[in-house]
């Protein structure tokens, strides 16, 4: 139900003036500024005209007041009532979505949902069916581009709806534009998102009732855990987690420049044959946060081993100086 309309303070303003000069304003002496004015005072019922008269009369706010409040009681009656029909309303369509098969397995008294498509299916019906909390532990870049704006959408309505959110990213997330403005937009809605830098795998738990983990290396399949002791130990270890992670100014950070120097410097470096380690004693990064730019760049480069990577990194280094 939406809030009713109220004079705003023009016309709060001039609605003083007249009641100030008796009460009455004749048609012949409104100025062609206030005819708005006249006209939002004359359908919230503060005014009446008099067309015999050809003047306006000002009518006790208070009166006003309570045919509003009337109306509003006889809405929210009329509304509560609907709103206790639509379950029943509903019901068929209920009983529908609970007799529908599963694309799910279940392994050990758990289930498990294979596909990234399916995965990101139940996710959207989780956040529907437990409004309240979503935490989520999500390591490396977990938003592919056509799905970036599709899972911003997803966390406004969430929060909008009166649901808070809180992520986990690792270091690299601050070195990535992508996931940067990702998290200033999310932030601007009440997004929560630190960054921790210690290994973690991906985690969704939702309303503390239900959680979501990896049931493969490549994230392809998920195991949906309902077990309350096993879901109550993924929210104390994310917890833990949550209290040792850094708070970041995602919205200032997206605002300037995301630091590129880091993760180009860890290329140059490791064209240049540097090892990992070697690497993070000269830029003074843990190895855990090169390893995370390494990553990245054997994912740019498409390459499978570190020596590969390498190799192709000193290739295109040496075109780019021929170039």
């Amino acid at each position: 139900m939406s809030e009713p309309d109220l004079p705003d303070a023009a016309a709060r303003e001039l609605y003083r003036e007249i009641v100030k000069e008796g009460g009455r304003l004749r048609v012949s002496d409104i100025r062609p500024e206030d005819e708005p004015t006249i006209g939002q005072l004359t359908a919230l019922g503060l005014l009446v005209l008099h067309t015999a008269d050809g003047a306006y009369s000002a009518i006790n706010p208070r009166a006003v007041g309570e045919r509003m409040g009337a109306d509003l009681r006889e809405e929210s009656t009329r509304l509560l009532a609907r709103a206790a029909r639509i379950p029943d309303l509903l019901e068929d369509l209920s009983e529908a979505y609970d007799a529908a098969p599963r694309r799910t397995e279940p392994v050990g008294g758990v289930r498990q949902v294979a596909g990234k498509e399916e995965i990101r299916h139940l996710l959207s019906q989780f956040m529907r069916e437990y409004p309240h909390e979503a935490l989520t532990a999500q390591p490396g870049r977990f938003h592919p581009p056509a799905h970036r704006e599709d899972s911003l959408a997803q966390t406004c309505r969430y929060i909008e709806r009166g649901g808070s959110v809180r992520t986990i990213y690792q270091p690299q997330a601050r070195l990535d534009r992508d996931q940067v403005e990702y998290a200033a937009e999310a932030a601007k809605v009440g997004s929560r998102i630190r960054i921790l830098d210690v290994p973690f795998s991906r985690t969704l738990v939702f309303d503390r009732t239900v959680a979501l983990i990896p049931a493969t290396s490549d994230n392809k399949v998920a195991a949906v855990v309902e077990d309350p002791a096993v879901v109550a130990y993924v929210v104390e270890v994310f917890e833990q987690r949550w209290q040792q992670a850094q708070v970041v100014d995602w919205i200032a950070l997206a605002a300037g420049p995301v630091e590129p120097t880091a993760h180009e410097q860890v290329g140059r470096l490791l064209a240049r044959g540097l090892t990992q380690r070697a690497i993070a004693s000269r830029m003074g990064l843990s190895e855990r946060t090169v390893a995370g730019h390494i990553a990245r760049l054997r994912e740019q480069y498409d390459a499978e081993t570190l020596f590969q990577l390498g190799w192709q990194m000193r290739g295109a280094r040496a075109g780019e100086s021929g170039g």
